[in-house]
This record gives C-alpha cells, sequence and structure tokens, in this order.
C-alpha cells in the first residue's frame, strides 16, 4: 500500500497526473480534467485536495519558465474577487451534494463554451474578470476544477499570455481554496504528502508538453482551450450524474 492506496490505484493516478500536466503545460488548463474525474472514480476521500495540492506545483513549475507575459491588469480584478467565491465554494461543499455542484458548474460551463464558440466575444473588462473570478473561486473550492471560467475571458490573447496569466491565478487561487479547505476541516495531511510523491510525474508531464509546442500551431490553441473547457465541463457533468 502505498499511503493507503494499492499499487495500482497510484500508477494509475501517476499518468493521470502526467498528461494532466503535459495539456495544461500547452494550453494553460487541463491537470483538472484529466485527474479530477479519474481521481474522484479510484480515491474520491482525496478531492479536492490532492488535486488542489498538484495545481500549486504545476502553477509554479510553469512559473519559473514563463513569466515574461502576464496580464497583471486583469489580474488585479480576477483575484480578488476569487475570495469571495471561495467561502461561498466552502459553504457549498459543506450545504449541497458534491452531484449538484458539480451538475451546475458543468452546464454553466458547457453554456459560456458554446456561446463562445461562433457568437459571442466576451470582452476582457473589470466586470468580466471580477465575476469570472467569482465563479472560478466556488467551483474551484468545490470541485478543483476552476479553470474554465478566466480560461474561456483569454482564449483570444496568445498563448504564452493564456499560460502565464493562467498560471499566476491558479497558484494564488489554489492557495486560497486550500486555506478555506484547511480552515472548515477539509483538508487531510495525506493529501499533501500523495501530491509530493506525484511531483516527479507532474513535471514530467510538463516537460512533454515543452516538446510538444513547437509542435502545434497557435493559431489552434484558441480551440484548444475550448476544448478542455468543453471536456472539463462534460467530465464533470459524467462524474456527477453517475456518482
Amino acid at each position: 500500500m502505498v499511503l493507503g492506496l494499492a499499487p495500482w490505484v497510484f500508477v494509475a493516478l501517476a499518468v493521470l497526473v502526467l498528461v494532466g500536466a503535459a495539456v495544461q503545460g500547452l494550453v494553460g488548463l487541463g491537470l483538472g480534467l484529466v485527474a479530477a474525474p479519474g481521481t474522484t472514480l479510484l480515491a474520491p476521500d482525496l478531492m479536492p485536495g490532492l488535486l488542489l495540492w498538484l495545481a500549486v506545483v504545476m502553477t509554479l513549475v510553469t512559473l519559473l519558465r514563463e513569466h515574461d507575459a502576464i496580464d497583471w491588469r486583469g489580474l488585479r480584478w480576477a483575484v480578488p474577487a476569487r475570495i469571495p467565491g471561495t467561502v461561498v465554494g466552502v459553504l457549498l461543499v459543506g450545504w449541497f451534494s458534491d452531484r449538484a455542484l458539480g451538475v451546475a458548474v458543468g452546464l454553466m460551463v458547457l453554456v459560456a463554451v458554446v456561446l463562445t464558440v461562433r457568437t459571442l466575444r466576451v470582452p476582457v473588462n473589470p466586470a468580466s474578470l471580477v465575476a469570472a473570478g467569482l465563479v472560478s473561486g466556488v467551483a474551484g473550492t468545490a470541485t478543483s476544477i476552476g479553470g474554465p471560467p478566466i480560461a474561456l475571458l483569454y482564449q483570444h490573447r496568445e498563448p504564452r499570455e493564456i499560460r502565464c496569466t493562467l498560471a499566476v491565478y491558479f497558484v494564488v487561487g489554489s492557495a486560497m481554496s486550500l486555506a478555506g479547505l484547511g480552515i472548515g476541516g477539509a483538508l487531510e495531511e495525506r493529501e499533501l504528502l500523495l501530491a509530493l510523491m506525484m511531483v516527479p510525474f507532474l513535471v514530467g508531464g510538463f516537460a512533454v508538453s515543452r516538446w510538444l509546442r513547437p509542435r502545434v500551431d497557435p493559431g489552434h490553441i484558441r480551440y484548444a482551450v475550448l476544448g478542455v473547457c468543453g471536456l472539463s465541463a462534460g467530465a464533470l457533468l459524467v462524474r456527477s450524474l453517475s456518482g
């Protein structure tokens, strides 16, 4: 056993983290999409703590390599808005079932993706950034999948700016969610220890993404972001409805 996990479960989680880190390193988000559904099925007691710890590590790794294209002006609006969103997320974890929260967030993200694919371009302004930060705080704290609201706003920006800005937002936002869950008594030391054991696989996935970037047309990154957001919403819905 590895901290209470069967060896095959640990290996399966490690593979999910590696693939998720590769996706996030390429388009700016994706770790939660790939790893959260599988973690929920294999070790539901580790959610959302394990993924939030890994999100912090992933974003720090990203910022070590890329930190010169950050939209600090936008973050000044989005990050503070995550604080009340985090508080609401902690409250919702205690008030509602995981199924209800997952369905609500999943449907909301799917609707946003459909609207922005062709018909609607949401401007990146203080109002939209505050709204996205608030929704992201709720979703990220309650389900560990909080990236899509912010990613949808930045989908038309340069790939490097998307990755850098999301990285800063995720590291601050994940820290807020962890603090909120810790205060609420919903974190365990085991989740942190397992996250530390997963770091080599996360770094490996990030290395794969760096190999892929020169081979991916930058013009396709927007559609990749939309695809990841849509898949994350779909995975969340399936996970919630089947749970």
